[in-house]
């Protein structure tokens, strides 16, 4: 089974900044990218529309025998990750969500401003993680659902103009508000990064602490295959990447985002 390849899924390119953080990790192994771009955002799909595609896309990366299954994506996460683990419960099955907790260790002023998808913050999965981090450290989390977004990464305008008046538009009042701390509650959003950090410079003199969470979710992956035996130990590792929308845009994200040209199919009918 060590042989076999790793599956990562997103609504689109945004979980090429988890695949970053697992190439670097696990440089030997074999992973499997699919963009389910034909069917995003899933910001704004009801749970069992995201459901029902998390499933689809984990069953066809088992036919090409995944040994994991990232999900990296919030959204997908929220609503999904019970019912992927229900399916597949002899499988390592990883999920992204917000860092409200080391957001919460490096708050100063104990306010922490959560940006995502509208889907991922109306989530019981969110709701209840909130909950508990709130009561564990007295530490206020402030929600910004941030519509239309991941959309413009989605179209590669990660330094455009209309992408700079969302992001003023979204952390300005978090930043007024006295968050010290911004989590990045949606895959998509370290591609804009420094759009984000110039905005904050804009808005406050502070210094304001970003939470991304890729790396720690590489890390809970090489633990899982390390305690299943199922790390590959010889490589170099490949990827391969699949879409359910543009090739070409997918292709060219890769490219531009993380400097590498796998093979790209695109995926025409349902997954």
């Amino acid at each position: 089974m060590s042989d076999k390849p790793i599956g990562i899924f997103d609504s689109g390119i945004g979980g090429l900044s988890v695949l970053k953080y697992i190439h670097a990790s696990l440089p030997n192994e074999q992973l499997l990218y699919f963009a389910d771009s034909g069917y995003a955002p899933y910001g704004g799909k009801t749970e069992d529309e995201v459901v029902e595609r998390s499933l689809a896309i984990a069953g066809f990366l088992m036919q090409h025998e995944a040994k994991a299954l990232v999900v990296a994506c919030n959204t997908a996460t929220a609503a999904a990750i019970k019912a992927l683990r229900a399916r597949y419960p002899d499988m390592p099955v990883v999920g992204v969500e917000p860092g409200l907790k080391p957001a919460a260790a490096l708050s100063k002023t104990g306010t922490v401003g959560v940006l995502a998808t509208k889907g991922t913050l109306a989530s019981e999965k969110f709701r209840l993680l909130r909950e508990q981090v709130s009561a564990a450290t007295h530490v206020q989390f402030l929600p910004q659902p941030c519509i239309g977004l991941a959309d413009q990464v989605e179209k590669g305008e990660l330094q455009s103009a209309e992408t700079a008046l969302l992001l003023h538009r979204y952390i300005a009042p978090l930043i007024e508000q006295g968050a010290d701390t911004l989590v990045l509650g949606c895959t998509h959003y370290p591609f804009v990064l420094p759009l984000i950090e110039e905005t904050i410079a804009r808005v406050t003199t502070r210094q304001v602490a970003i939470v991304d969470t890729g790396e720690p979710i590489a890390r809970q992956l090489v633990r899982l295959l390390t305690e299943r035996g199922l790390l590959q130990q010889e490589g170099p590792g490949k990827i391969a990447a699949f879409t359910t929308g543009s090739e070409t845009a997918l292709t060219t994200a890769f490219k531009r985002l993380l400097h590498l040209e796998p093979p790209v199919a695109p995926i025409v009918a349902a997954a």
